[in-house]
């Protein structure tokens, strides 16, 4: 029964979407006549300090009213919702007709949108939301708007005209200490009651709009009888000429804080470390080499040595006989390494396309990006997977059908279990990031596809893969041992767990803006720095996961598959740790909702981090492995 009524649900919504699209096919072209009107859909509303813990709008802590109450009509009939595809629905987005009638180039004022009724319990919940600074979001022509629920103010004239534009200036405000006298003012909670509405137009489109929250009333929070507060709104009108229609999202752009010459500087440093670490291995690890080349050499020329005799020999080349033996859980290493190409292509195509097109100034873009290409991509990790499968044993081993499915369900069922946790506390908080069954189903829907695709590309790479010996014989009759008596830093846990710290070097900053941009209300939109830090990072896991595998190699310990992978995937600890950081220092986020949603997320980004520069350093550290041996021999 419930499985039905989610569905009908989800088929309810659909339908009323496309009725409003209908209705409102000027929305979507943007271009407008004089007179006519123009949606206010309103979106969510949550605390300040807390981005992710966001309710909807007629069904959260704050007991708005709505105009359908003071009209006398049905709640459906007027505050119906817009389906806005699966990315705005993953984001936590979801849109309601207001019923408030702006038209266009026509200027109102102030008129009554509905009564706002409090009992003591509302009265205490709006009271609640104010102090936790409760702000909402509306959407206007696809522009975004934000507005303050209330403020704690002092019971003064100045007070009285006290008014919010947008969410700025909302740290700066402090009315409870009165900087001349050094008095603490005692401050009472206000709720905006006006909604002033500022729009700028250039044509018949609209570029610009402004929300101001003004005229706010005392809450009588203790009182018995009902409060009756009265909720208005008013429209103005102005032509701006100045601003073209493709740059009215401009705005919403932080230049100042995304280019500044920290920025510049940060990139510019990353790619110093770059030039650094070829410079490295191109001259350290490389000369050692031709030293070691130049030793054989001279050493067939005097002994006329054999192939039995490399025995007698130390370091990387006495491992000639185990090098290239098969990795021990050789299906679980393949899906990893199918994974980190799935998620190193998706991730460059996600970038492109950003950089192709504006990903920041339409709803649920990138994650829609993200899925999709997702699921296509696992046309490559198929490929990828079955081709690393086959590098360490043939074609007839039954393993390989177990390294399919951990690479379908890999990364898909971690991401899920966490997803999933997620998504009961959102049910249990009533938030907007609940994810509905229906939505449930179009997910798995997507990623049964990319099984389908994942097949293909399986079977694509096992009948495309050539068969090749490598460098050098495995020894069957014999394995040699790795050494006991190294230096602690040896270990693999140790050195692995350090390798990851120039990578993480290379990204810090951008991390920042990255973290910035999702949890601090402000627009992405440098993806072009995005792409060259994202470069860099590729080229420092290489660099320093083959310089850390030809130490091991030196150190004569064989298991330079797995360590590469963990040297590599090692940068996630440190993105992950600072996350951590993060939080601790530069949000002010609150309670369990949002802590379990910041570090879920963040784990999740981590663990993307970690498949993606795990497989840069296995696959950097093969080709280097098989070129030295390769050389060794000829």
């Amino acid at each position: 029964v419930e499985i039905a009524m989610s569905s009908l649900t989800l088929l309810h919504g659909i339908l009323l979407s496309i009725a409003a699209t209908l209705v409102l096919s000027d929305e979507s072209s943007h271009e407008y006549e004089d007179g006519e009107s123009i949606t206010v859909w309103v979106n969510k509303v949550g605390p300040f300090n807390n981005p992710t813990e966001t309710y909807y709008y007629y069904k959260s802590h704050v007991p708005f009213c709505a105009r359908a109450e003071h009209s006398g009509a049905k709640h459906d009939d007027i505050h119906f919702s817009k389906f806005d595809g699966l990315g705005s629905l993953l984001e936590g987005n979801n849109l309601v007709h207001s019923g408030i009638p702006i038209k266009f180039k026509q200027n109102q004022d102030k008129q009554t949108d509905c009564t706002m009724k409090l009992d003591r319990s509302a009265a205490s919940r709006l009271v609640d939301a104010i102090r936790d600074k409760y702000w909402y979001q509306l959407y206007v022509d696809d522009l975004p708007v934000w507005g303050m629920v209330g403020e704690y103010l002092p019971l003064s004239e100045e007070a009285a005209h006290h008014h919010h534009s947008n969410l700025d200036e909302i740290e700066e405000h402090h009315f409870d200490y009165n900087q001349l006298t050094g008095k603490h003012i005692t401050t009472y909670p206000h709720v905006f009651t006006h909604k002033n509405f500022s729009l700028s137009y250039n044509g018949d489109r609209v570029i610009e709009i402004n929300l101001t929250s003004e005229h706010p009333v005392l809450i009588r929070e203790n009182a018995d009888e009902e409060q009756t507060i009265s909720m208005t709104y008013s429209v103005q009108w102005v032509e701006n000429t100045d601003i073209e229609f493709r740059n009215r999202f401009d705005r919403y752009l932080d230049f100042q804080f995304f280019e500044h010459q920290i920025h510049w500087f940060a990139l510019w440093n990353s790619f110093m470390l770059v030039i650094f670490l070829v410079g490295m291995v191109s001259m350290v690890v490389l000369r050692a080499l031709k030293k070691d080349y130049e030793r054989i050499q001279q050493q067939e020329k005097d002994d006329d040595m054999d192939y039995e005799s490399f025995t007698e020999e130390t370091g990387w080349k006495k491992l000639h006989g185990d090098v290239f033996r098969r990795p021990q859980r050789l299906a679980v290493f393949s899906a990893i390494v199918g994974t980190g190409y799935q998620v190193y292509t998706g991730t460059l195509l996600v970038i492109l396309l950003a950089i192709a097109g504006k990903a920041y100034d339409t709803r649920g873009t990138v994650v829609t990006s993200c899925v999709t290409t997702y699921a296509v991509t696992a046309l490559i990790s198929g490929y990828f997977s079955a081709q690393t499968f086959l590098s360490y044993t043939n074609r007839e081993d039954p393993d390989w059908k177990k390294a399919m499915a951990l690479t379908g369900l890999l990364f898909p069922s971690i991401g899920f279990v966490v997803t999933f946790c997620l998504n009961l506390l959102s049910v249990s908080y009533a938030a907007t990031n609940a994810v509905s069954f229906g939505t449930y189903l179009v997910i798995i829907v997507i990623w049964l596809f990319s099984l389908v695709l994942l097949f293909i590309g399986t079977l694509v790479g096992r009948s495309t893969f050539v068969i090749t010996k490598p460098p050098s014989a495995v020894n069957e009759k014999f394995v040699y041992p790795i050494p006991a008596d190294r230096a602690w830093y040896m270990n693999p846990i140790v050195f692995c767990s350090l390798v990851g710290v120039l990578p993480f070097g290379s990204i810090f900053i951008e991390m920042y803006y990255i973290f910035n941009s999702f949890w601090n209300y402000k627009f992405y939109y440098v993806y072009g720095f995005m792409l060259l830090v994202f470069l860099i990072l590729t080229i420092v896991t290489a660099c320093v996961t083959i310089v850390s595998s030809y130490i091991l190699l030196n150190a004569e310990d064989r298991r330079w598959k797995w360590i590469s992978v963990f040297s590599g995937g090692s940068t996630a600890l440190y993105v992950f740790a600072y996350a951590t950081f993060y939080f601790a220092t530069k949000t002010q986020m609150t309670g369990l909702f949002q802590t379990a949603f910041y570090f879920g997320y963040m784990f999740l980004f981590s663990l993307t981090i970690f498949f993606m520069c795990g497989t840069i350093g296995y696959v950097a550290t093969s080709i280097f492995v098989r070129r030295i041996y390769t050389d060794k021999f000829d």
